[in-house]
């Protein structure tokens, strides 16, 4: 099957495949077994201005179009699919913003900033510099697509409260094991799409633009990444478009654990969310410039 990318909101250029999705605020990541998560206040989503006219002096797009984590005070981690530098025109600029409903504080500036995408960015998230792992993307074996924007601690701090999400030691699902991820329970959480269905012109993933979570199960683990069980039946939920750098969490001990961040999946978002492993050597090394590693 066709594997794509889980950004979502319309990347201007070609990143693998993304779906460009409805802009309405509803349930996200995947419908079923899905709930709101306005406790998880380190998950944010990624807005960015861009231009897409022959006049790249202004901005004259605005979106969210990926999630992500504060990961500390200033440094929010992404997928390198949602930040490289040739994915989007020279001009692009990148916000972050942890507003619980983004896309509606996103219609709510472009009613008071009407045509002024960077007054609408600026109304709701705090501008920052991307930095792209150098090596995406590398093989499908280990893409490194991976990516932090580093924000201002204190213009964050004045905006929201959250405290950042706790990273992995090095190697940790390995030591683990398959037999102990069995056991383990799994957290999506993003502002992405629904599960696929059916509409006039074919299958649609509406939704979007919304903080959720939901239950995942392990599926198999490889060097760079962690698959995880999406499966309705088996009582779990799982990521779509626009999760695209968010996070996955494993419980350890009664803690949320940041394992993984969401890549790509199924293109219907029903059966495995393939997420990119942060214990990994390449992620700690790629990290480490950022933020402070336990």
């Amino acid at each position: 099957m066709r594997r794509m990318s889980r950004t979502a909101l319309g990347i201007v250029a070609a990143t693998a495949a993304t779906l460009v999705a409805s802009a309405v605020p509803a349930a996200a990541i995947n419908s079923y077994n899905a709930t709101p998560a306005p406790e998880r206040t380190e998950v944010g989503a990624l807005v960015v201005t861009w231009d897409d006219d022959e006049n790249p002096a202004t901005p004259d797009r605005v979106d969210w179009v990926c999630s992500g984590t504060m990961v500390d005070a200033n440094t929010f981690l992404t997928a390198a699919h949602c930040t490289a530098p040739f994915t989007w025109p020279p001009n692009v600029r990148f916000y972050v913003s942890l507003d619980q409903d983004v896309q509606g504080a996103l219609d709510a500036a472009a009613a008071a900033h009407p045509g002024d995408p960077t007054a609408i960015a600026r109304a709701v998230g705090v501008e920052g510099v991307a930095h792209t792992e150098s090596g995406y993307p590398g093989p499908a074996s280990n893409p490194h697509d991976i990516a932090v924007v580093e924000v201002p601690a204190a213009a964050m701090a004045a905006r929201w409260s959250f405290t950042p999400a706790t990273l992995p030691t090095a190697g940790l699902l390995d030591r683990l094991g398959p037999q102990a991820l069995n056991g383990t329970a799994f957290v999506v959480v993003g502002y992405g799409t629904e599960e696929a269905q059916r509409g006039p012109g074919g299958h649609v993933h509406p939704g979007g633009g919304v903080r959720m979570k939901a239950p995942e199960g392990f599926n198999a683990l490889n060097k760079a990444w962690v698959r995880l069980s999406m499966h309705e039946q088996q009582g779990n939920g799982g990521a779509c478009y626009g999760d695209s750098g968010g996070p996955n969490f494993a419980v350890l001990g009664g803690k949320l654990v940041l394992v993984a961040t969401t890549i790509t999946g199924d293109v219907p978002c029903y059966a495995t969310n393939v997420t990119y492993r942060t214990d990994t050597p390449t992620a700690r090394a790629f990290l480490t410039q950022f933020v402070a590693l336990p």
